[in-house]
């Protein structure tokens, strides 16, 4: 079950690269309701949407707080072609939203009460690693399975060695992979 917690340890079942969205708000002034509560709610109806539309590419999220004045979401996607298309997409609701946000921006209509912002990542194989004791599927592992550990290595460096297609005992081994 995806709740529950795995009595073992376990690593993400990541093949390729991973593409991982961090994209959050700021409420810059507490008393301007009016203009954060709407970028809140938009965000949870765009995570809505793409939960309807898996095909769009939204893998996993993680919905976090980092203060009581900052709110993200941690994406990961199932590729930055789908990442982009979502963005740009005329039928998608971040198009809406965004195309609002730009014509409140032009008008001058934004007076700093919320921060938005995001921060995207392409990272290649080989530039990622990941280890979870007795968790259930969570972060990298939710987006795209889990596997014993010793299917990638015991060591993180066996781990960031590994290449899609080849053992952990061939990663591990130093020989040169095609």
């Amino acid at each position: 079950m995806k709740g529950e917690a795995m009595v073992s340890r376990t690593t993400a079942d990541a093949q390729g690269e991973v593409v991982v969205l961090l994209i959050g708000m700021r409420v810059n002034r507490f008393r301007a309701v009016h203009r954060w509560v709407p970028v809140m709610l938009a965000m949870l109806r765009m995570l809505r949407e793409l939960a309807r539309h898996p095909e769009r590419g939204l893998r996993e999220k993680i919905l976090l707080t980092a203060s009581p004045r900052t709110y993200y979401v941690v994406q990961y996607w199932e590729s930055k072609e789908k990442l982009y298309a979502y963005a740009t997409a005329p039928d998608a609701f971040h198009h809406r939203v965004w195309s609002r946000l730009n014509r409140m921006e032009r008008a001058g209509k934004l007076r700093g009460e919320v921060g938005i912002w995001h921060e995207a990542y392409v990272v290649p194989q080989g530039s990622y690693e990941a280890i979870y004791a007795d968790m259930p599927p969570f972060g990298l592992a939710a987006a795209h399975g889990q596997v014993p550990l010793a299917a990638r290595g015991r060591y993180a460096k066996d781990r960031f060695a590994y290449r899609s297609g080849q053992t952990a005992a061939e990663a591990g081994s130093g020989e040169k992979i095609d």
